[in-house]
């Protein structure tokens, strides 16, 4: 089994996408009224519960309104 310090050059540059790209999709989702589907109320939910990538990217391709 690999040690931890042995995966964080890998694993730094994931989390630090991840929550980039967590914090833009929040930052859209709260500051912007209309969307292709759902509602605001159902974006929060499925980008924070689905955080690991495939909550923002769900939003950002379903659910962002093309401005």
């Amino acid at each position: 089994m690999k040690e931890i310090s042995e995966l964080l050059p890998f694993l730094i540059p994931l989390v630090i996408a991840q929550l980039a790209l967590l914090a833009f999709a929040l930052h859209h989702i709260l500051t912007h009224q209309s969307y292709k589907r759902g509602s605001r109320g159902l974006w929060l939910v499925v980008v924070i519960v689905g955080m690991e990538f495939v909550g923002p990217v769900l939003y950002f391709l379903l659910g962002k309104e093309d401005a």
